[in-house]
């Protein structure tokens, strides 16, 4: 059944909107939390077939014993200190039980009353330029489960499924979930605050090194939570929790449509169910998951096999001084150095294009070409398509892209042919130019005969030529373009056009 939704603006005459955040970073050491196995969030093993990174911890074998991943620690305080947090000078693991197929061991490694950082907050700037501070309530370090793939449903999800697959791969990735504190007063920015947020913690991972931070491949997940309340109300409403959302757009959305959904349903008298939501972004809605469990039903207690981790002061302090500048600033001193006004660089912002201008720059594009690029061409096949546009191409094929162009092997026309094959995997740029045929024509005497054979069909437009009319070339260049399938460079060939008809 279709959800009843309020339009957004009349639901925030009457709701005060409440969010929070617990987003989940995939960290990029090269084996597990607790183990040796190979970390599928490392680049190495992206691609690899399921159940081959595996060890008997992943497995939940019996008398397999966790050890802790000694880089995944620093990494987790190195993510603490740039959100803000206090340090633990002694911080525990905690078992969370639960039971699931992708849950090998029936419980999780998780952090609970002692994580590694606490009590931080990090600011984020809206479009407008209003910078609004984020109460981060905890940075605790986990390991991931495995995963699960519904088969034989019309969704892909468990409802309708004939079976399921697991894939223990993932299970033990090393995870640190940052937890928000309640985040009051977004009112009709609600939803922008939360793309900022989550583009905020993707910038700082990013700027650390510690995670490739890609949401489509997992690396960052977000569950948003939502309530509402009546104007006036202190005590606050019934949350859901929307789950592994998996854009900054989405997350954008999902904010918008629960704030809906839910003022629909508590102006007619209803009650919100506190459960987990799944985000559908084909239609852009949610649905009900299952009903949310408070802490204690997972009936955590202290993981007796591991010893509590104790960072010492000066390693703290090591990894403080390491510490990459803040994403507000970064994006101060990259709007100076790339000179850009004010509205280009809201594009950049508004399209959460930053990082990607920011890496094609680093690959050898002028800030004004990538901009143009991912502004441009990709966002209009990203918005057809439905897709972040940094699914679409690397920063570096958009910088190749472009030398092609600026070396003169392709026009900006057989560049946007080439950036189609490019999307579309069949290489990098240059590799489809030279499949598909595309690079200019330089052969002098093939553009002259192709010249001469325009004008010779068109011989009114060459009187006009010359005599003087030197606007009636377009004609002749345009045929001309036609006759070389477009692989020719329109400036020299308007300059043979008026050589040719001077003669």
């Amino acid at each position: 059944m279709k959800d009843k939704l309020m339009d957004f603006d009349r639901a925030l005459e009457l709701f005060e909107p409440v969010m929070g955040f617990e987003v989940h970073v995939e960290l990029g050491t090269r084996t597990k939390m607790f183990s040796a196995a190979p970390n599928p969030a490392h680049p190495d093993f992206h691609e690899v077939e399921p159940n081959t990174l595996i060890d008997p911890l992943s497995l939940g074998l019996p008398g397999s014993l966790p050890v802790v991943n000694e880089l995944a620690v620093r990494y987790s305080i190195s993510l603490g200190l740039a959100l803000g947090c206090e340090i633990a000078t002694s911080s525990r693991f905690a078992r969370k039980n639960y039971f699931y197929p992708d849950t090998p061991k029936n419980y999780q490694i998780s952090q609970y009353d002692e994580p590694i950082a606490f009590e931080g907050s990090v600011e984020i700037e809206l479009a407008d330029g209003r910078q609004i501070a984020i109460p981060i309530e905890r940075a605790h370090m986990e390991e991931d489960a495995g995963k699960l793939t519904h088969v034989g449903g019309a969704t892909g999800r468990i409802q309708g499924a004939e079976y399921s697959l697991v894939d223990y791969n993932r299970a033990g990735v090393p995870l640190v979930e940052i937890v928000t504190k309640p985040i009051f007063g977004g009112e009709h920015s609600s939803p922008e605050i939360a793309k900022a947020y989550v583009a905020t913690i993707r910038d700082i991972v990013l700027s650390l090194g510690i995670s490739e931070a890609r949401m489509e491949r997992g690396n960052l997940r977000c569950d948003a939570n939502v309530s509402l309340r009546p104007r006036g109300q202190e005590r606050l409403g019934t949350r859901t929790e929307t789950k592994n959302v998996n854009s900054m757009r989405s997350v954008e959305r999902a904010v918008r449509y629960e704030i809906q959904r839910q003022a629909a349903i508590l102006a007619d008298g209803g009650t919100i169910i506190q459960e987990t939501r799944h985000w559908h972004e084909d239609t852009g809605t949610t649905s009900p998951g299952r009903p949310k469990s408070d802490a204690d039903d997972y009936r955590y207690f202290p993981e007796p096999d591991l010893l509590p981790i104790a960072p010492s002061r000066e390693l703290v302090e090591e990894l403080r001084a390491q510490l990459p500048e803040q994403p507000v600033a970064r994006r101060r001193r990259l709007k100076a150095d790339w000179g850009f006004a004010d509205l280009e660089f809201q594009d950049v912002v508004n399209g959460d294009m930053l990082h990607l201008v920011e890496a094609t720059v680093a690959a050898g594009a002028t800030p004004q070409v990538a901009r143009k690029w991912w502004t441009g061409e990709i966002a209009r096949v990203a918005n057809e398509r439905g897709v972040e546009a940094e699914t679409l191409v690397q920063p570096a094929y958009v910088a190749e892209l472009q030398r092609l162009i600026d070396e003169g092997t392709l026009t900006d026309r057989l560049a946007r042919q080439a950036l189609e094959g490019v999307i579309a995997g069949e290489g990098s740029p240059s590799e489809v130019a030279a499949a598909r045929g595309l690079q200019v024509v330089t052969d002098e005497s093939a553009l002259i005969a192709a010249v001469d054979e325009a004008l010779a069909a068109q011989p009114d437009v060459l009187q006009k030529i010359r005599d003087g009319k030197v606007q009636a070339a377009g004609a002749v260049i345009g045929a001309v373009m036609k006759a070389m399938r477009g692989q020719a460079d329109a400036a020299r060939v308007r300059g043979i056009v008026l050589e040719r008809a001077a003669r």
